[in-house]
């Protein structure tokens, strides 16, 4: 089985995001950038997977400009077999990074992809619905659970109603969620090495299936800053308190 794993080069999570003075967008020079968690957790189960006997290898792949193969390395460290950048200078919308996807896909095969069901830039979660449905394969979000058996995947996924175990069968597109497994801690070794390994650089031109953009950022802006909190000197001062709040008024 060879495993597919998209990772996304985000601000590290625990970095305070600021935004450009001039509104254009969210400062990253000289920021600390790091591979997307939920996609730190899909080449976590990836390589398990390897590990088990399961797949037999491992590409983790990236789509952007040059600066993301520091994430493909990080992917590399942990285990992963291979690392792909799809190199491309424009901002890639989840559509035009499922269609890089799909034909990297057609180009060099894959059995299962494993995405992290959103990113913490934008928190969205398309791109594996959206990969699922252009390549016509079953597909599984908020994947919290995994297990291999006969050809199948048996998946454990949050829904509405509490968690939902499905049957899948391969090949298979799917959205991991935080609580699937823990991602290893990279050891120095397993970093220079990584540091060492070759990573295939495809021009986004050259896959051919470039999507065009249909949405324009035009401004970013600070959130409204909240209300400061207050203390009450007592459980009567705060009932009277909640009393008064328009929405207990009717």
């Amino acid at each position: 089985m060879h495993i597919l794993v998209p990772v996304k080069r985000v601000i590290d999570h625990n970095v305070k995001v600021r935004v450009k003075s001039d509104g254009s967008g969210v400062e990253t020079a000289g920021v600390k950038m790091s591979i997307n968690p939920f996609d730190e957790v899909a080449v976590e189960q990836a390589v398990r997977l390897k590990e088990q006997g399961v797949a037999s290898k491992v590409t983790a792949v990236a789509c952007g400009s040059a600066t993301s193969q520091d994430v493909l390395r990080a992917a590399l460290a942990m285990g992963a077999d291979a690392a792909v950048l799809i190199e491309t200078g424009d901002a890639l919308e989840p559509q035009a990074t499922a269609r890089l996807l799909r034909a990297l896909i057609a180009r060099d095969g894959a059995d299962l992809v494993l995405c992290g069901k959103q990113d913490i830039d934008d928190d969205l979660g398309a791109t594996a619905p959206m990969l699922a449905a252009l390549l016509d394969w079953p597909q599984a979000v908020s994947v919290n659970r995994l297990q291999a058996a006969a050809g199948e995947l048996q998946l454990w996924c949050d829904a509405d109603a509490g968690s939902q175990q499905l049957a899948v069968d391969l090949p298979a597109v799917l959205g991991v969620d935080l609580r699937l497994c823990d991602p290893r801690n990279i050891t120095l070794p397993a970093m220079m090495r990584a540091k060492k390994a070759p990573i295939t650089t495809l021009a986004a031109a050259e896959l051919g299936d470039a999507a065009p953009a249909t949405v324009r950022q035009l401004q970013v802006a600070e959130p409204a800053a909240r209300a400061p909190g207050i203390k009450l000197d007592s459980l009567a001062a705060l009932i009277e308190r909640l009393r008064a709040l328009p929405a207990l008024q009717s």
